[in-house]
């Protein structure tokens, strides 16, 4: 199953496509058994409040999406000022009033007359001042309570129960009556190990209460992903190891205690590993005999009928569950920025649809599965009843909340057999599965939204899924380019490598074993064979780069972004190498090597992009009779000096920009990644850019000295120390016979990230872990210091505590590790000093490896944010408290360090994005993601303040920098007159 991974889509689905096609005669019966399910669901759409209350508000409508919002983090605020604020952002820009009245539903439309009566009251001036006023004349915060009141009610939609008991016992009402049920304990993924311990335990007392009644029928579902924090490719012995054993005991309970467990699927990365998870299990003697053993297939996936056949290959009976699937978007999106070959799933819904009726027809026929099939589509369902003839010896299922009306009378009628995947847990922990849940069944190409499209007729709604894919020839959907093409015909994206697969994993550590240099070669000179050019005088360099300077500022733009072009292509031919020297050099992990030489490569092209389009001379507007052109050119030599936590991507970003805009360059890389750098700019001398255009200069700080001190130098790019970039503006102004020469900087920062109360706890510790910790925290972008609302404070530190537990700490050649040593002793030390002279007032700090420059992984609490005063470049991450309320005042104490390069925040409230947009003084400001990882074109990188000068990298405006501007007047009616004004039409006459 493996090739068909990443394969493209029409040769996936050029086999799928026969298999799903319909027999002669076949479609009529489908489509009159269809028909009924239509009436079916309709009139249960019409039937109850909770039913027309969805209807009403859709999710193509921006009242459902409020709504939605609303219910997602509502129930999680522990504060009252931030709950009337939420309140305020969601309720006060919807139209409510245009539902008024428009139900059926009395329920619907009372609380639609509620829903008018909130925004008024939340709506002055986009603030919740009225509802203030209004909480606070009436004494009681009733506007407040009425909306938990609601959302606890829609939870109530969704959730089967808040605990298994609860669960259980709803299961037995009329409107459940025929039908059984699969509990989920609503376990998301966990982040620390016990968040994932508390799972397993709730996962085990399901089993034995669900155990004591089993002759309901009901079963459990078990997310391997909420069993341990890790469930990773790179800690694939680790994690596969323990979920074997966990789910051994859950399997052998479930077996003891006369029910069925089903394993759930998870993301497309993770299936190899569930697969020998479940493989384990199924061939365990203890469990011989008990056909109770499941697991979920999704057929948005490629792979999903392989896998089929290998469920029915395991040698006893499966329970196989068929799904469309649940991680479709974030598919897509995670495969687009890793920049691989192709998505590991089908673009177009029909697809999917096509890849469904394939696995159900190779199910039906399977020996050793029974059959589950989870859909809400009455076309799906129709056609699995006309294939299936008289059987009954399978079932279907459908989500709690969802799909109401279509297996009803199938059920109680027709004899089938449906099972209900019921969702249990408190409402506050329902957030991420509600909105995934109901985005994925809302979204426009679903059956669920489309049933209430007015507009669709029956034959729109049931059209056959294989027709439409054969229409087309199984090619993928036109709005998703594959991730090479993201940027379109401007450059192709860089291309990345799937560590999720652990074959391609093993091959990249094999690679990465050993340097393609013996270390003793760069000491003390800085070269790496004979890539780099051979120590050179700094008076030297620069005189062979001020002589080449006329040259290559005269070869035309195109030939000089060729060259870029050609550059980028030779650093993915040889990203091995390069990750390699990255690792051993710069100590670098796997994934930041690989992340390292895709941002290089992009620079090249993006550069090469820009240069063409924005290069060319401008004809600009003037009076007839006049000629005005605007040229960019070079300037002359430009000194690019580089840093050590991006040997490569800034150290060819900052000189290639330089170098497209025709000035030559001299390039230090820091003392520390002299290798790197030489074989970077070796390969840019086989791309064919002169080797006196581009020569190397490596050494410390003595060599950025003389470099940047010499006359000759037009211009400088640096990235490193605000420090050093003063001294360098400083020797830049000293000599007044020298010209006034451009300083492009970009610098360190205090960066901060705030956190209100409506933050989802979850993503909020893995975006801190992420921001504060990968790259051992030496990232310019890294988080530097967390403030945390204060009534969210000590839960959020308590799950970040944990989090940072499950860290590896180690080698960053190995894979597993996630912090690896920092750059030298001098770091090191100085670290290590700040850090044990702050052990007071440590929150968590990490066991490190004896051997080796390790720093462990600390939370600092602050007293208050004035207590830090200076950036610490490192695996550091301080933390303090704010008030609600205070926002603004917490944004301008940020702003009072004097920094400005990144800031992030976590809120749901739409509205205090804008804020922090507007007040913060930061280049780069990140909402309700990490702070880490910029990219090249999408999000141009640099601060302010004391954290740079800008343009910013990776940016439209970065290469205008580097350029003269120079414009040309021409008199054109000085020999012979105005031509043009003189031979000019009579128009109109």
């Amino acid at each position: 199953m493996r090739p068909l991974h990443r394969a493209p889509e029409p040769d996936v689905l050029k086999g799928l496509l026969e298999s799903a096609r319909l027999a002669p005669g076949e479609r009529n019966g489908i489509m009159a058994r269809a028909g009924g399910l239509l009436a079916d669901l309709r009139a249960a759409q019409n039937d109850g409040w909770v039913n027309q209350f969805l209807q009403e508000y859709r999710l193509n409508s921006s009242e459902g999406v409020a709504l939605l919002s609303l219910a997602e983090a509502f129930l999680r605020v522990p504060d009252p000022e931030t709950a009337d604020a939420l309140i305020a952002d969601k309720l006060g820009d919807a139209n409510w009033r245009a539902h008024a009245g428009k139900s059926n539903s009395k329920l619907v439309n009372s609380a639609t007359w509620g829903l008018v009566v909130g925004r008024a009251l939340v709506s002055d001036s986009g603030s919740a001042g009225v509802l203030k006023r209004l909480i606070s004349r009436a004494g009681e915060p009733f506007v407040r309570q009425a909306v938990g009141a609601a959302m606890k009610m829609m939870g109530e939609i969704f959730v089967m129960g808040r605990n298994i008991g609860e669960a259980t016992k709803r299961m037995r009402k009329p409107e459940h009556k025929g039908f059984t049920a699969s509990f989920d304990m609503l376990g998301e993924a966990a982040r620390t190990f016990p968040d994932a311990e508390r799972y397993f335990q709730s996962y085990a007392q399901a089993i034995a209460e669900v155990g004591e009644s089993a002759t309901a029928g009901h079963s459990i579902s078990v997310k391997l992903s909420a069993l341990h924090p890790r469930y990773e490719v790179a800690q694939w012995d680790r994690s596969v190891s323990a979920l074997t054993e966990m789910l051994e005991a859950l399997a052998v309970s479930a077996a003891h205690n006369g029910i069925a467990l089903t394993v759930d699927a998870e993301e497309s990365e993770r299936l190899e590993m569930s697969l020998e998870i479940i493989g384990k299990i199924a061939a365990l003697p203890a469990l011989k005999g008990w056909d109770g053993f499941g697991m979920a297939v999704q057929a948005y996936s490629k792979r999903a009928r392989p896998v089929i056949g290998w469920a029915n290959e395991l040698g006893r009976i499966m329970n196989v569950r068929l799904v469309k699937g649940a991680y479709w978007d974030s598919e897509i999106k995670r495969t687009q920025e890793q920049g691989l070959s192709d998505y590991p799933l089908f673009t177009r819904k029909a697809a999917t649809d096509v890849s469904y009726l394939a696995c159900a027809k190779d199910m039906l026929a399977a020996p050793n599965i029974f059959p589950a099939f989870a859909s809400h589509n009455a076309l799906t369902v129709a056609t699995i009843l006309e294939w299936a003839g008289p059987r009954r010896d399978f079932e279907f299922q459908r989500l709690h909340g969802m799909g109401e009306g279509l297996y009803e009378r199938l059920v109680r009628e027709d004899g089938y057999h449906c099972r209900i995947y019921a969702p249990v847990g408190g409402h506050r922990d329902l957030l991420a599965y509600l909105v995934r849940r109901l985005l994925e069944n809302g979204a426009n190409s679903s059956f669920v939204h489309q049933l209430a499209d007015e507009h669709l007729s029956d034959e729109d709604l049931l059209a056959d899924p294989v027709e439409k894919i054969a229409k087309v020839g199984g090619t993928r959907h036109p709005s998703i380019p594959l991730p090479i093409d993201l940027f379109g015909p401007e450059r192709r994206n860089s291309a990345g490598i799937d560590l999720q697969d652990r074959e391609i994993l093993a091959d990249v550590v094999r690679g990465v074993s050993k340097p393609p240099f013996v270390p003793s070669e760069v000491e003390g000179r800085g070269a790496s064979d004979e890539r780099v050019s051979t120590a050179l005088d700094t008076n030297g360099a620069i005189g062979r780069a001020h002589a080449a300077f006329p040259a290559w500022s005269a070869t035309p733009v195109e030939e000089r972004a060729a060259c870029l072009d050609r550059l980028a292509d030779l650093l993915e031919d040889q990203r091995a190498e390069l990750m390699a020297i990255a690792v051993h050099e710069a100590k670098k992990t796997v994934s930041d090597a690989l992340g390292e030489v895709r941002e290089a490569v992009d620079f090249c092209r993006y550069y090469a992009a820009r240069a063409r389009e924005g290069l060319q001379p401008i004809e600009l507007p003037g009076p007839t009779g006049e000629r005005n052109v605007m040229r960019m050119e070079g300037k002359g030599v430009w000194a690019t000096i580089a840093p050590w936590n991006f040997p490569l991507a800034i150290f060819l970003g900052q000189t290639v920009a330089a170098l497209v805009t025709g000035n030559t360059v001299v390039a230090k890389p820091a003392p520390q990644t002299p290798a790197i750098a030489g074989w970077a700019v070796g390969l840019a001398h086989e791309a064919g850019i002169p080797e006196d255009a581009l020569i190397l200069l490596p050494g410390g700080p003595e060599v950025g000295a003389a470099i940047v001190g010499d006359p000759r130098i037009m211009g400088v790019a640096f990235t490193g120390s605000t420090a050093t970039a003063r001294r360098i503006a400083r020797s830049l102004l000293e000599d007044e016979s020298r010209p006034l020469v451009p300083l492009i900087a970009e610098t360190g920062g205090i960066n901060a990230m705030i956190v209100d109360s409506t933050a989802l706890p979850e993503q909020v510790v893995q975006d801190v872990v992420t921001s504060a910790f990968r790259s051992a925290g030496q990232r310019c972008s890294a988080l530097r210091v967390l403030l945390l609302q204060e009534e969210i404070a000590e839960s959020t530190l308590e799950m970040l505590s944990g989090a940072m537990e499950a860290l590896v700490v180690g080698d960053p050649a190995d894979p597993r590790t996630d912090v690896g040593p920092v750059i030298d002793e001098t770091a090191h030390a100085r670290l290590m000093t700040y850090r044990e002279s702050r052990k007071a007032h440590w929150i968590k700090s990490l066991d490190v490896p004896m051997e080796g420059l390790f720093v462990p992984p600390t939370a600092i609490r602050l007293g208050d944010l004035s207590e830090l005063t200076q950036e610490w470049f490192g695996p550091i991450l301080h933390v303090c408290t704010w008030k609600a309320g205070e926002l603004e005042a917490t944004i301008a104490a940020i702003n009072a360090k004097g920094y400005g390069l990144t800031m992030g925040l976590h809120s749901r409230i739409a509205r205090n994005a804008d804020t922090v947009e507007a007040l913060a003084r930061a280049g780069n400001l990140y909402v309700n993601r990490s702070m880490i990882g910029a990219i090249v074109g999408s999000q141009p990188f640099g601060g302010e303040g004391l954290s740079g000068t800008g343009p910013k990298a990776g940016g439209p405006h970065y290469l205008y920098r580097f350029c003269a501007e120079r414009v040309t007047s021409t008199d054109t009616t000085s020999a012979g007159g105005n031509a043009t004004l003189l031979s000019l039409d009579d128009v109109g006459i």
